[in-house]
């Protein structure tokens, strides 16, 4: 078989795979080694703390009314509306975090009138991550919630016959899309910088190809950007539903919460809890049998961020898959 020219060409340049003798360099061993032995702590964590959390909860899944907090008469009926009310809040935050998370890192990438001002753009959302949970829940506690209060009016006379805005409306505005909406700007950065990273790893052929086809440059982010992003694009916000179902001190503060209900309601006085914040603002009073339960809520809260978290991955690689 002929080598062409071009072939040796290309391979002079090429250094040996593996080190100059064909087997890995002792640098490279340790390196590997490190990796693999951090890959091993962090399965070894995660095991440990499912095994506290089996181990220290159980017994709660089997407790009677007197064993519970909340007044329950079992754990199911303790534990089911809290988890709908994490799930929703979550749902409600990602829903509204999306669009402008996709939006902003456009902006930062694409869009931004020169590479300094799309940096300054990634530097500030950046710092929007830095900033505490509990200055958040101050600011929904205190300036959000009153400023919702005529919206919810609003809403509660021009769609009340829609699930989400029956029933009297909240007069304080502590209701659950209050909350979401505090956790939806939260989780805004987290997304935000998934997505940049995202769009700026597009390969500039690809965007000059489809420039050359004439394409605007809208036409150039939705045929060439957004494919090759689309599994950043659910990473981030499979990181950004992790985030907001185990919120806790932002939750905590702004919502009004009514433990043992199920209500899509969202602007009602009464809301569901999440598993969270009831935790938070339970376990200082709870001794005994009640920190076993709480406990085991933890352990609720962890294997639906596990299911959470497997579903995102498997649909991040079907996207890749298209």
């Amino acid at each position: 078989m002929s080598v062409s020219a071009l072939d040796l060409a290309q391979g002079a340049g090429r250094a040996p795979v593996g080190g100059p003798a064909g087997g890995a360099t002792p640098g490279e061993r340790g390196f590997a080694g490190a990796m693999k032995g951090a890959a091993i702590a962090v399965a070894l964590v995660l095991v440990g703390v499912l095994i506290f959390l089996a181990v220290r909860g159980g017994p709660a899944f089997f407790a009677g009314a007197a064993d519970l907090p909340a007044h329950a008469g079992n754990f199911l009926s303790l534990a089911a509306p809290l988890a709908f009310g994490s799930l929703w809040v979550a749902v409600i935050a990602l829903a509204v975090a999306s669009l402008p998370s996709i939006g902003v890192a456009l902006a930062a990438t694409i869009y931004a009138p020169s590479a300094r001002f799309g940096r300054l753009l990634g530097a500030v959302l950046d710092l929007l991550a830095a900033v505490p949970s509990v200055v958040f829940g101050l600011w929904g506690l205190m300036v959000l919630a009153p400023a919702m209060v005529p919206l919810y009016d609003w809403a509660h006379q021009h769609l009340g016959w829609l699930p989400f805005f029956a029933g009297q409306p909240s007069v304080t505005g502590r209701t659950v899309l209050t909350a979401g909406l505090v956790v939806a700007v939260m989780i805004l950065p987290i997304m935000a910088a998934m997505c940049r990273e995202s769009f700026a790893l597009t390969p500039p052929a690809l965007m000059e190809a489809a420039y050359a086809l004439g394409a605007t440059r809208w036409e150039m982010v939705r045929t060439a950007v957004l494919p090759v992003a689309r599994s950043g694009i659910v990473a981030g916000g499979m990181l950004g539903l992790g985030r907001a179902l185990g919120e806790t001190m932002a939750v905590a503060m702004v919502l009004s919460a009514t433990p043992g209900l199920i209500s899509v309601n969202v602007i009602s006085a009464e809301n569901p809890s999440t598993i969270a914040a009831f935790i938070a603002s339970t376990f200082p009073e709870s001794t005994g049998s009640k920190v076993s339960a709480l406990i085991a809520l933890g352990l609720v809260l962890f294997a639906i961020s596990l299911v959470v978290s497997i579903l995102g991955r498997r649909f991040a690689k079907t996207g890749v898959a298209k």
